[in-house]
């Protein structure tokens, strides 16, 4: 049986079995089975990366949420103080991330943070067109993304096994 499905069910279980239906109790049921499960999977024999991607994924949220709030107060400072930082430029970041899944989900988490707008994706799909707000070092804007921001969403998304 698939992880993500057990899981599920666990957490169904879980709300049937205390009678509430919240969203605490979805986060609860679901924490429970993933722990559930992750002890039972040597028992049963089967290795799944299903445990590792959660906890990218977890990451990932964590992480674009941390940039995001960064971004915003650098962007409003930028508004709100009376001398301007700002030096855009138009900048070709090379993509490490090879699926449409994680090309699409780079670009948008880049989209959503202030101070970045993706503009376009070559057509070999390695090469990515950004629009930087605060650009006085762009070589140390695409290699912070790429170190943060892409290879969460590799990590998160795409299958290395």
């Amino acid at each position: 049986m698939n992880t993500l499905v057990a899981n599920i069910f666990f957490a169904v279980a879980w709300m049937i079995l205390f009678n509430t239906f919240t969203w605490l109790s979805v986060l609860s049921g679901l924490a429970v089975g993933y722990f559930v499960l992750m002890l039972i999977q040597p028992l049963a024999g089967v290795k799944s990366t299903y445990f590792k991607r959660v906890w990218y994924w977890i990451r990932l949220l964590v992480m674009f949420n941390y940039e995001l709030i960064v971004s915003s107060i650098e962007v409003l400072w930028d508004i709100f103080t009376p001398k301007h930082r700002s030096n855009p430029a138009i900048v070709d970041m090379p993509l490490d991330v090879k699926t449409d899944a994680g090309i699409l989900l780079v670009t948008n988490l880049i989209s959503l943070t202030p101070g970045t707008l993706s503009i376009d994706v070559s057509e070999d799909r390695k090469t990515l067109k950004l629009h930087i707000m605060f650009a006085d070092d762009p070589e140390a804007v695409c290699r912070s993304l790429k170190q943060g921001m892409e290879r969460w969403v590799i990590d998160a998304v795409e299958d290395r096994e």
